[in-house]
């Protein structure tokens, strides 16, 4: 009994987790913190610790613990310092994200009642990103009242722009299991309004107008396409209809096309020299610099300035970078060139190898029965592991938080599958 009290109160934690990453990030963490301590007691009680044993979390616990040994706050020689006391914090507490992971995976969504409520969080998740951008381009102002972010992006229910990437993580989790069973209707009437659903779900990527949100709808709805043959009209069509709202953005919504188009073309004709190139050739060299152990997590952020770091990288025609171009932000902007300037090759290697772990995991099975709900969580992960994209810190709870959400959702849905292969994820209770 206590057992069953306890994975009660650690999912209604975890089902808080989405709320709290989308309007309240301390909640989200209490709830993550409470949804470990609580698996970790269930583990011990039960004496059930095999899931230590599966192979992701090996290999996630050998670069932690290199990416720990990398941000000791203790002077490296001939490097100075790899490490400074609270990115040697922030790395120790990034355990947290792996528990939560594992805990998901082996405990809290093993049971399809448990996997169906979260896949409804999921998706008024979406949903609300999604009205809260078309209210924003339609009246001007979301419902807290914040207009468009300055460069013309959709902020959606957010007060700066994060809506893009976050709104194509979740997507395809929240469209295709619905538009599954649109098509499994008899008739016309509900093919016509999965159809819909794919379009408007483009359209509305589009009209966001940030890069990487297009670009990962982009990559998502060729993925659905490959798993599900009957979304492949509805997936041709849906970027057509995509296409043409970009085109006709210059009407509808100039500054969206200032950004998709105009910056995109500049970034791309120049990029060495852009922000973005700025920030990468920066972040490579610092990791060339310290190669075996980089500079400790964080380590971006707090020596990036040095001018140690100006040189570029002549052996590929870059140039000395620049300080006044923005090479010097929060963080390096991809996972794996963070991953390489915190803790050199080894890290790299180590993170890298995790990725692939992480990728690959939730393909088992998926080719031979292609189940909605674990096609959209595989494009979910995908998006996140992307190696060519611009991203947030890794693992920081504000977009990382989701990350693990449904990497734990994916990997409890594949163990499930692989069992049980006539386990409908949704409908069996």
């Amino acid at each position: 009994m206590l057992d069953k009290r306890l994975r009660q109160i650690a999912l209604f934690a975890t089902l808080l987790v989405p709320l709290g990453l989308l309007h309240a990030f301390v909640m989200a963490e209490i709830c993550v913190a409470i949804t470990d301590i609580l698996f970790l007691v269930h583990s011990a009680r039960t004496g059930g610790f095999a899931w230590v044993k599966r192979p992701w979390f090996i290999v996630a616990l050998l670069w932690w613990g290199w990416l720990m040994i990398c941000s000791l706050p203790l002077p490296w020689p001939g490097f100075g310092v790899a490490g400074w006391l609270l990115g040697f914090a922030q790395a120790v507490v990034v355990i947290r994200l792996l528990l939560f992971t594992a805990a998901l995976q082996n405990w809290l969504l093993t049971s399809a009642r448990a996997r169906r409520v979260a896949w409804i969080v999921l998706a008024l998740s979406a949903a609300w990103i999604g009205l809260e951008s078309w209210q924003q381009y339609l009246t001007g102002t979301n419902i807290f009242g914040d207009p468009r972010w300055v460069d013309g992006s959709l902020t959606g229910p957010f007060w700066k722009p994060r809506a893009g990437p976050l709104y194509a993580h979740l997507l395809f989790v929240a469209l295709l299991p619905v538009v599954a069973a649109l098509f499994a209707r008899p008739g016309w009437r509900g093919r016509v309004a999965g159809l819909a659903l794919v379009v408007l779900g483009a359209a509305t990527a589009v009209l966001i107008g940030q890069r990487m949100g297009v670009a990962l709808t982009g990559m998502g709805l060729v993925v659905a396409a490959f798993f599900m043959p009957r979304l492949r009209l509805p997936a041709i069509l849906a970027v057509v209809v995509g296409v043409a709202v970009l085109l006709a953005t210059p009407v509808i919504s100039p500054a969206t096309h200032g950004k998709l188009v105009g910056e995109t073309t500049h970034n791309f004709d120049h990029f060495s020299k852009s922000p973005y190139g700025e920030i990468f050739t920066r972040a490579t060299v610092m990791g060339l610099q310290s190669p075996w152990h980089g500079w400790g997590y964080n380590g971006y952020r707090v020596d990036c300035h040095l001018p140690r770091f100006d040189p570029g990288l002549p052996w590929l025609g870059i140039g000395p970078t620049s300080l006044q171009k923005a090479a010097c932000i929060l963080q390096p902007q991809n996972f794996y060139i963070q991953s390489f300037a915190d803790a050199g090759f080894p890290g790299l290697i180590l993170f890298t190898a995790l990725m692939l772990i992480w990728t690959f995991q939730p393909l088992r099975g998926l080719l031979r029965r292609p189940d909605p709900l674990r096609v959209g969580l595989f494009i979910a992960v995908l998006n996140f592991t992307w190696p060519i994209a611009s991203t947030d810190e890794f693992p920081t709870m504000y977009m990382l938080g989701w990350f693990f959400f449904v990497l734990g959702f994916a990997l409890a849905c594949t163990d499930i599958a692989v069992k049980s292969p006539e386990t409908d994820m949704l409908k069996n209770g």
